[in-house]
């Protein structure tokens, strides 16, 4: 599917197409994830579509597209890495396992910035029978910081998303490293600066 193609069909069918498209990109719609989310924020900053239902729409969409593959890793186990290999997924499979040995838990952080291997952690951790707590924690709130970059970079570069996908499907993990650094000054930061003000309430 082209990109013009994919903003016509959301411009034809709102909200949901946004959710749809990305929920089924659990079986491989063939089109990024990056893209989908970008053209939603472009529409809705030309006014086609209300920012923060669109915004809230494309969040339910990966998280729950994502959500599938962790279920559907629980459920059927080495089953899911037989079809996946099938599917000519075996490189992005291999370099799956290997994060998700090396990581642990943050592979859930570390692989939304990876396009296709967003897509397997979830089955490996599901199958590795991570408890659905340990997995909604790291994935949503990652989730949520990855929609949010790209829903904003769609809506002030909306002209120019197909060049940022494919700067992304290569330098994809750069932005992740990125956006991990930046939240994580940003949690320190707040951290000290809510001790501060507790502080000074106490003393006055």
């Amino acid at each position: 599917m082209e990109l013009h193609e994919l903003i016509s069909y959301i411009e034809q069918y709102g909200y949901w197409a946004l959710f749809f498209c990305l929920w089924l990109g659990i079986i491989g719609m063939p089109i990024p994830d990056e893209m989908i989310v970008m053209s939603g924020g472009f529409v809705s900053s030309l006014g086609v579509l209300s920012v923060i239902p669109a915004f809230l729409l494309t969040y339910l969409g990966v998280v729950s597209g994502l959500s599938l593959g962790y279920i559907l890793g629980k459920i059927f186990g080495i089953r899911v890495l037989e079809k996946l290999m099938k599917k000519k997924k075996a490189k992005y499979l291999l370099k799956s396992q290997e994060i998700v040995g090396k990581y642990g838990h943050y592979a859930l952080v570390i692989s939304y910035f990876i396009p296709v291997v967003r897509h397997i952690v979830p089955y490996l951790v599901g199958m590795n029978n991570m408890s659905f707590k340990t997995y909604a924690i790291y994935s949503y709130v990652t989730g949520f910081v990855w929609t949010l970059v790209y829903f904003v970079l769609g809506s002030i570069f909306g002209k120019h998303i197909e060049m940022i996908v494919t700067l992304v499907t290569e330098y994809g993990i750069y932005l992740g490293g990125i956006v991990i650094i930046v939240s994580s000054i940003s949690y320190v930061y707040m951290h000290k600066k809510n001790a501060v003000v507790s502080e000074i309430k106490q003393h006055s």
